[in-house]
């Protein structure tokens, strides 16, 4: 008797473990369910020189701009799931999987006149699964360069962050839509 009131305790206890081990995702509005955390995606700028302070506000405006996903600098040691390089070439994204590759902060563009927080947020979203939307206009961010050089936003706009937000949420309806091992050139 003893044992048949144990098992299901037991498996109810298992049950419940499973449930909350898995990734955390937010709530999506409207719901009474608890909220949960984001699902946190480390970064390490310590090869990005130059763009370290654009690089980390580019990562503050995608955390105030969606709840889905929540870019952390990674600690010190910690294996991190996006590397950020500044080099002398093009800005460009290598996506490995969704919240995960290498942005390259490319001093071309710069030296050009575009804007180093526009350029580190609109590369972050490549890596949380925006593909570039050229032409485009200075309010979209996955607009890039087609933006011209007078384009500082770097916000995204209510498309965009409703597409991360999908890309990150409980149940997307359609996977993400994110190339694998493909280098996003802007």
């Amino acid at each position: 008797m003893h044992a048949r009131t144990f098992v299901p305790a037991l498996a109810a206890a298992f049950a419940a473990a499973l449930v909350t081990a898995g990734p955390a995702r937010a709530t999506p509005a409207g719901t009474d369910a608890p909220a949960l955390a984001a699902r946190v995606v480390t970064y390490d700028a310590s090869a990005s020189a130059e763009f370290r302070a654009a690089v980390d506000r580019g990562a503050a405006i995608w955390n105030e701009s969606v709840d889905n996903v929540e870019l952390r600098l990674a600690a010190a040691g910690q294996r991190a799931n996006i590397r950020i390089v500044a080099d002398n070439g093009w800005p460009r994204a290598l996506t490995t999987s969704l919240g995960n590759g290498t942005v390259y902060m490319g001093r071309q563009a710069v030296s050009q006149g575009y804007n180093t927080i526009r350029i580190s947020a609109h590369e972050l979203g490549h890596i949380l699964g925006l593909p570039d939307r050229k032409p485009g206009p200075c309010t979209s961010l996955m607009s890039g360069s087609s933006a011209g050089v007078s384009c500082t936003n770097p916000y995204p706009n209510a498309a965009e962050r409703a597409e991360v937000e999908d890309n990150f949420g409980l149940a997307p309806a359609h996977g993400s839509n994110v190339p694998h091992d493909v280098v996003l050139t802007d």
